[in-house]
């Protein structure tokens, strides 16, 4: 007589979380040289402290979280998840390059810059001497790849990472056949969860 009983089998799923805000303040007009030293400055910066509770997130079953080579990713994985959390840090899912382009004698908020800086780069008219736009998704499907093999082993899989990057590894993932079951949007500490059953 046959006495196994059936177990259910486990969804597999994969939380991406945005790192909290960074602690640099960003008010006032920057020339191009002060936009570029706000970008180093951005990823060197610690976080503002938080609070983050969210029902989605298993926190009792997770024992690691991937996150990238920079500090914003690391100190927020710390702070939601503890000390006791081993972080596999890997420099594949650092957020996409910015390079602020020249434009002398103009002062302009940072936001400005940025959003300027970036648009251009998605054109492929802003990528000299970092990584290109086609490159960047490529790499987000690296990593896509990366947390899905973890997936299917630990069927829970968490990745702090960076808004941009996020975005592009859910779409990734969506092609692979991942569900998206929580979209908490682009803000900082924002939280997605895909499922894959």
């Amino acid at each position: 007589m046959d006495t196994t009983i059936d177990k259910p089998i486990l969804p597999k799923r994969i939380f991406l979380i945005r790192h909290a805000r960074p602690d640099l303040p960003k008010s006032g007009l920057f020339s191009n040289e002060d936009a570029r030293k706000y970008i180093s400055d951005y990823d060197a910066a610690a976080v503002e402290e938080f609070v983050l509770e969210h029902e989605t997130i298993p926190f009792e079953e997770i024992d690691r979280v991937y996150c990238s080579t920079l500090p914003r990713s690391q100190l927020t994985a710390k702070a939601i998840f503890g000390n006791k959390v081993e972080l596999k840090v890997d420099s594949v899912f650092r957020e996409f390059e910015r390079r602020i382009f020249s434009l002398p004698l103009f002062r302009l908020p940072i936001k400005l810059w940025l959003v300027s800086a970036r648009i251009l780069w998605f054109m492929g008219l802003n990528s000299r001497e970092i990584e290109t736009f086609k490159q960047a998704k490529q790499r987000a499907r690296l990593c896509a790849e990366t947390l899905a093999t973890d997936a299917a082993t630990n069927h829970t899989t968490v990745l702090v990472a960076h808004g941009l990057l996020n975005n592009f590894i859910r779409r990734e993932l969506s092609k692979m056949g991942w569900e998206t079951k929580f979209n908490g949007g682009h803000g900082y500490l924002a939280v997605t969860l895909l499922q894959y059953t």
